[in-house]
C-alpha cells in the first residue's frame, strides 16, 4: 500500500501535539506545574491511580515513570494501539480528519519554562575530555573509532554549560551523550554516509554505528553505505535514500518502537533484511556489544520454585 498520498504520514504523526492528541484520545491532564510546561496524566498505557504519565510541553515529549519508556507521539501511538506502523497508518487516517488533530508548535511555547530551556551548542573541538572517553570505554566504543565521527560538543541550556559527545546530522544539527544525559541540538534530522554503494545499513542512534564500526574494524567505509536514523521515527525521511539501494540491512532497537519499524521495514519489499538477530535478546547492538554477544541467563528452578541465576 502506498502512503505517501495519505493525510497523516509518519513524520506527520510525529508531529502531532501531544495533549491534543491525549485529549481526543479521551485523557485529561490531572496536574500542571513548572509554570504550565509539565503535564502529568494517569498514564493511559497502564492502570494506575497516581499521574506518573509526563508530557513535557516544551520537547512535545512523554514519560510513563512506571514503564519507565518514553518518546515522541510515534512512540506513543504504537504502544496505545499495539499494532505495527502500518496498522497505524490505517488508523490514525480512519479515525481522524486533519482539523482534529493539531501540530506541535514549539515556538508557541518560548519562555513559559523556569528558564530558557534551549540548547544552544557554544564550542566544537576534538574528542579530549577524560569523563567521555571513559563513558565511550564503558559502551564498549574504542575511542579511535569514535574520533572518527564525533567529536566534543560543548552546549549550554537554561544558562548552564555541559559537554558530550557530538554526533552531526545532515542538515547541521548534534545528537549529544554523555553518561547523564541524552540531548538532540535543532534541527533534527538523520544522517547519511554516502559512497554510493548498491547496500545501505541503517542504525537507529550513533551508537549502534560506532557499535557496527567496532565490530568491522578492518571494513571499508566506504564498501557500503550508513544511515543513522538519530530516533526511529526518522525513519521515513530516510525512505528515499534507502529505496536507491539493492539492499537495506536493518540494526534496528528490540523495543516496542523499534520492532514496529523493523516489520513496517520489511512489508515494503525483498530488499530490507533484518539483522538484529544477532542481539535478539538485547535492547540494541550497543547493548549487545557491552555484553560481549554472552547469553543472558534464564531463571532456574531451585526447590520446587523460580528463582533467578545469580
Amino acid at each position: 500500500m502506498d502512503f505517501k498520498n495519505e493525510v497523516f504520514s509518519l513524520s506527520r504523526i510525529q508531529e502531532l501535539d501531544l495533549v491534543y492528541l491525549l485529549e481526543k484520545l479521551g485523557h485529561e491532564v490531572v496536574t500542571r506545574k513548572k509554570n504550565d510546561t509539565d503535564y502529568w496524566y494517569l498514564s493511559p498505557l497502564r492502570s494506575e491511580r497516581t499521574a506518573s504519565f509526563h508530557v513535557d510541553r516544551l520537547s512535545n515529549k512523554w514519560y510513563d515513570f512506571g514503564l519507565a519508556a518514553g518518546g515522541n507521539p510515534v512512540d506513543f501511538l504504537l504502544r496505545y494501539y499495539g499494532c505495527s506502523v502500518v496498522e497505524l497508518l490505517e488508523r490514525i487516517n480512519i479515525s481522524f480528519s486533519p482539523h482534529q488533530l493539531y501540530l506541535f508548535e514549539p515556538d508557541g511555547h518560548v519562555g513559559r519554562g523556569d528558564a530558557d530551556s534551549n540548547l544552544v551548542v557554544t564550542d566544537v573541538r576534538p574528542l579530549y575530555a577524560y569523563p567521555l572517553k571513559n563513558y565511550l570505554h564503558e559502551r564498549s566504543i574504542p575511542v579511535s573509532v569514535a574520533d572518527a565521527f564525533c567529536k566534543e560538543v560543548s552546549y549550554e541550556i537554561g544558562g548552564r554549560s555541559y559537554y558530550g559527545i557530538g554526533f552531526q546530522n545532515d542538515a547541521g544539527g548534534w545528537e549529544i551523550r554523555n553518561k547523564n544525559f541524552k540531548q538532540s541540538s535543532a534541527p533534527k534530522d538523520i544522517t547519511c554516509l554516502d559512497s554510493g554503494t548498491g547496500s545501505v545499513h541503517v542504525f537507529e542512534g550513533f551508537m549502534d554505528f560506532l557499535s557496527y564500526r567496532t565490530l568491522h574494524p578492518y571494513e571499508d567505509l566506504r564498501s557500503a553505505d550508513f544511515v543513522v536514523l538519530n530516533g526511529a521515527g526518522l525513519f521515513d525521511r530516510a525512505l528515499p535514500f534507502l529505496e536507491q539501494h539493492n539492499r537495506v540491512h536493518l540494526w534496528l532497537d528490540r523495543d516496542v518502537t523499534g520492532l514496529a519499524y523493523r516489520d513496517y521495514a520489511l512489508s515494503l519489499g525483498s530488499r530490507y533484511v533484518d539483522e538484529s538477530g544477532l542481539y535478539g535478546s538485547f535492547k540494541d547492538l550497543n547493548d549487545w556489544l557491552q555484553h560481549k554477544g554472552e547469553v543472558k541467563k534464564p531463571a532456574m528452578r531451585l526447590g520446587g520454585g523460580m528463582r533467578t541465576a545469580g
